[in-house]
């Protein structure tokens, strides 16, 4: 049967099955000569042969030839050619040390613990993070029953132990630290996101140079189209180049240049080429403003297919990769907006249209699925052709490098990164001007933190509107966490909350203090009774406050009986007192208000801002801008030398509200 996609089964038409008796290849071969391989071909349709017999230590080569299979296998954990090769090379490491020492473990059941410990040391200090990776992927292979039947207990328990994470090199003082943007330097690249100006800057570098690489090739379509239709209409010039094109549409070869001196490699040759074929040095800009505009990282950009479907002419429909996101779940079907006319630099349908278009040419002769196919010099790759079609992607995502580095290099408009201060302080000089700038580090990780933390913007900081092409927990830890930008704006965010419920406390107190009478009086002088007589308080109302009868649980009220709103008996919290006009602060009152301000602060540390505002932010409000600045420093220092251990706080609060 050889019914294929979509539609293809349903009632009455079942899936397509293999002829009768079909038995699939074993994973596990046995050559000629008795070695044994095992063969790999993954999800992502590209193949591999693993040669077990070429490893020391004979004695393991069956259980590990079976643990290879299962871990590579349609059921195991790594299911990509990346993926393989790295956990061969875990197992490969593993192997040969232990075939180097100077007793090696001839079989699987004289392992010891010992062994495995020196593997991880030896490791460790050769590359830490390698070292965990390669004791990580031992512990899946070992759990497998081909080896945990064959080792012992002992061996079991220590390969299952919790490994410390490597640590980060301590900075150093070099001059290479202070330069971290600066090539060739040795220092720490750079993994977050750009500023507002790095990026613009990046995404007009990128979109002028793919407009340059399209009108070139745009040019030489043109030019094709006009000599095949009618030659006779050009001039000398024009009519020559034409026909060198013709023949390099029809043959996929690009002769030399009559003019050029006869070399492969004249760089005559290169710039004919790029007449109606893209060139490896096209794709690093063409790449990475595919990855700016669909929001996408690098591996996921070298990956794209042909195949697409077109809906309404609006958006493009295809099927992307996106690695590392568990068993079958690599594939995901996207729609990328095309975009008005003239305007494919600019959306991500409209771009990877235009890239089908450049690339068209390439990819007759290639024949490949995937998007980028590409002319190279047969010559220079070492083939023994002058010219050769290929999708550099096809077989392996790092066959051919892609350099975001070279391309700022080269550029002959330098690409700069912002100025930095030399210092932090109040001392710090000024930046320097741009043209004294470092250039910008390039990396598609970096385009892609940029790209999550402008959406996350977007969105206003809701991470489940934002999380695109990852988890929330993902988003946040990988991309958005200790970004510069994202944390300058989060902080402007919550500043201007802050100041926003801080307003809305102020005018809630100057409400309900206007509406009891004014707000509370405040005493800064000496807490005696001619003072208070002299502020207009009864003699014996003073007498009264002197001796704390008329005392709530952080100020004093001068008539409890008759609230100045209802003319009744108070019935307001104690809270509520900093906004009537019966409430009074003596200097007495200091170290209780002093001790109240911190329990309010506490309590704030446990609730939510939308929580402690409303409820404890009037309050608050009043004694920091109303009471406490009536007094002199030197009171309030002598107050919160005598400050109570027990602010009161639970006076006003329900059991049931207590967080």
């Amino acid at each position: 049967m050889n019914r294929q996609g979509r539609g293809s089964t349903g009632p009455g038409r079942p899936s397509a099955l293999p002829d009768h008796g079909y038995e699939p290849p074993a994973p596990v071969r046995e050559l000629p000569d008795g070695g044994l391989v095992v063969a790999f071909h993954g999800d992502d349709d590209r193949r591999r042969v693993f040669n077990v017999s070429r490893l020391p230590l004979p004695g393991w080569h069956p259980a590990l030839a079976a643990v290879v299979s299962e871990r590579t296998g349609p059921g195991g954990g790594l299911r990509t050619f990346a993926a393989a090769t790295t956990g061969w090379g875990s197992l490969s490491r593993l192997v040969k040390f232990l075939g180097a020492l100077p007793e090696p473990p001839a079989t699987l059941d004289q392992l010891t613990p010992s062994h495995l410990q020196a593997f991880h040391d030896h490791r460790t200090r050769a590359t830490p993070v390698t070292a965990l990776r390669d004791m990580s992927e031992a512990r899946l292979l070992f759990a497998l029953p081909a080896l945990r039947d064959q080792v012992s207990a002992e061996v079991l328990d220590h390969i299952q132990r919790r490994l410390p994470s490597p640590r980060e090199p301590e900075p150093s003082t070099t001059v290479a630290d202070a330069e971290p943007s600066r090539p060739g330097n040795g220092a720490k690249r750079l993994t977050s996101g750009y500023s507002d100006g790095e990026l613009a800057r990046l995404l007009a570098a990128l979109r002028a140079d793919a407009a340059r690489i399209r009108d070139r090739i745009r040019a030489g379509e043109d030019l094709l189209r006009r000599y095949q239709s009618d030659p006779l209409a050009l001039d000398d010039n024009d009519r020559d180049l034409g026909g060198v094109l013709e023949r390099m549409a029809a043959t996929g070869q690009v002769p030399t240049p009559p003019a050029a001196r006869p070399s492969p490699f004249c760089p005559e040759r290169q710039e004919l080429t790029g007449q109606l074929f893209l060139t490896l040095r096209d794709l690093p800009p063409l790449m990475m403003l595919t990855a700016a505009l669909s929001e996408r990282n690098g591996e996921t950009m070298k990956e794209l297919p042909v195949r697409h479907r077109l809906l309404e002419d609006r958006a493009v429909e295809l099927v992307i990769v996106k690695r590392r996101r568990g068993t079958r779940r690599w594939f995901e079907t996207v729609t990328w907006e095309i975009g008005a006319p003239g305007r494919e630099l600019h959306n991500p349908g409209g771009f990877y249209l235009l890239m089908l278009e450049l690339t068209a040419r390439s990819r007759q002769w290639s024949g490949s699925p995937l998007l980028w196919s590409v002319w190279r010099n047969g010559y220079g790759a070492g083939l023994g052709v002058p010219d050769n079609h290929f999708a550099p992607f096809q077989d392996s995502l790092s066959s051919s490098s892609i350099l975001p580095t070279a391309w700022v290099a080269n550029r002959p408009r330098p690409l700069l990164a912002d100025p930095q201060s030399t210092t932090d302080g109040p001392d710090a000089t000024p930046p320097t001007i741009p043209a004294q700038g470092l250039p910008l580090q390039v990396s598609f990780n970096r385009i892609k933190t940029s790209m999550e933390v402008r959406r996350t913007k977007r969105m206003g900081g809701h991470l489940p509107s934002a999380a695109k092409s990852n988890s929330m927990p993902v988003l946040f830890r990988n991309y958005l966490s200790g970004d510069p930008v994202i944390t300058a704006w989060a902080e402007e965010v919550l500043g201007e909350a802050l100041v926003d419920a801080e307003q809305a406390a102020r005018q809630a107190h100057e409400r309900a203090a206007k509406a009891a009478g004014g707000g509370p009086r405040v005493l800064p002088g000496p807490a005696d009774a001619p003072t208070m007589v002299e502020s207009g308080i009864g003699p014996e109302t003073a007498r009264q406050i002197v001796d704390g009868e008329l005392d709530t649980g952080w100020t004093a009220c001068v008539d409890h009986d008759q609230h100045p709103l209802t003319g009744k008996t108070c019935q307001v919290t104690f809270l509520d007192c900093f906004h009537c006009g019966n409430c009074l602060v003596t200097r007495d009152h200091l170290p209780r208000l002093l001790a109240l301000l911190d329990a309010l602060s506490q309590r704030r540390r446990e609730l939510p801002e939308e929580v402690w505002w409303p409820r404890y932010g009037p309050a608050w409000v009043a004694i920091r801008q109303d009471i406490l600045a009536k007094f002199t420093p030197a009171e309030l220092q002598r107050a919160q030398a005598d400050k109570p251990h027990d602010a009161l706080l639970d006076l006003i609060e329900n059991p049931w509200e207590l967080p």
